[in-house]
């Protein structure tokens, strides 16, 4: 699975939204924490990104490193628009930054124009969003703690996909599935819930396109950013982000290696964008377009495995 047409997509939204104001816009401050990066622009919009640190090799020594950031020591002053650009780079720190700098001009744009197809929620988890039914199957991608901590407790009936089984305890590994087998697992979601770090491997796209359309599809994560436009072509139902409140707060928090448990209701909430196309009857219980139930699904699953 891959390709990228979310970022590309999001990038020419954000152009359109700001014009010619984009030009004037410079970065004032850039932080690659352990977890997450974070950009703040000269006019005080921040925007975050997760740090793919298992994806970077050149991470293992100081002469390699030099190369992983677009211009290092020196992003301050910036023209913001010229990173906009990074979301192209292959998977890496590049990457990262050009997607928090994104995400830190979508909530300029959302300050600008809202988008109205969309209704914002502060201070709602994206997993409560979702709204699953009893005996709906879940598929989580990506070992998303909170959400399979939340499945576990409820009994909801669930599936996993993540590229390294080593982040899953042991009480879950019976329901991990490789990334390989996402175009078998996906289709069989009632509720996919996708983490926003998909964006950086360039999974996103194709993951969305497996699901069932009658499938409640939810990306969440800090990596998600305020203009919504090509995820509601795409037929997602909510996405899970972050509002940051106390810029300088949150990215000395993501400076000290901080993550959502240390700036979540501190210096940034939780959102909700939830779109107003959704389908309500289709989160109403654990009904299915081709007539199987989740125990059907799970029993598939295990003979692919």
């Amino acid at each position: 699975m891959g390709g990228s047409g979310i970022l590309d997509e999001t990038v020419a939204a954000i152009r359109d939204v700001l014009a010619d104001e984009i030009g004037a816009i410079t970065i004032e401050r850039a932080v690659v924490g352990l977890f997450f990066t974070g950009v703040k622009l000269s006019t005080g919009q921040v925007g975050a990104c997760a740090t793919p640190i298992k994806t970077i090799p050149e991470a293992v020594c100081c002469p390699s490193s030099v190369h992983a950031m677009p211009f290092p020591g020196k992003m301050r002053d910036r023209p913001a628009a010229s990173f906009l650009d990074e979301v192209r780079q292959p998977e890496g720190i590049r990457r990262a930054v050009g997607v928090a700098t994104m995400n830190a001009l979508a909530a300029l744009c959302w300050e600008r124009q809202p988008n109205p197809d969309v209704d914002l929620e502060m201070d709602v988890d994206a997993f409560d969003a979702a709204r699953i039914g009893p005996g709906q199957l879940v598929v989580v991608v990506g070992a998303f703690v909170p959400f399979l901590r939340e499945l576990k407790r409820r009994g909801q009936p669930y599936l996993v996909l993540e590229q390294d089984p080593a982040t899953l305890k042991e009480d879950e590994m019976p329901f991990f599935r490789s990334a390989e087998q996402a175009p078998a697992v996906v289709p069989q979601a009632d509720v996919l819930l996708v983490t926003g770090t998909t964006l950086l491997n360039d999974t996103l796209d194709a993951i969305l396109a497996a699901a069932r359309p009658d499938a409640c599809k939810v990306v969440v994560g800090p990596t998600v950013g305020l203009v919504p436009d090509a995820y509601i072509r795409r037929h997602c139902d909510v996405l899970g982000g972050i509002q940051v409140t106390r810029p300088d707060e949150f990215l000395d928090t993501l400076a000290e290696g901080g993550s959502g448990y240390h700036f979540f209701g501190k210096s940034a909430h939780k959102i909700v964008l939830r779109s107003r196309r959704t389908d309500a009857g289709r989160k109403s219980g654990p009904a299915r377009a081709d007539g199987k139930t989740a125990r059907d699904c799970l029993e598939f699953s295990n003979i692919i495995d």
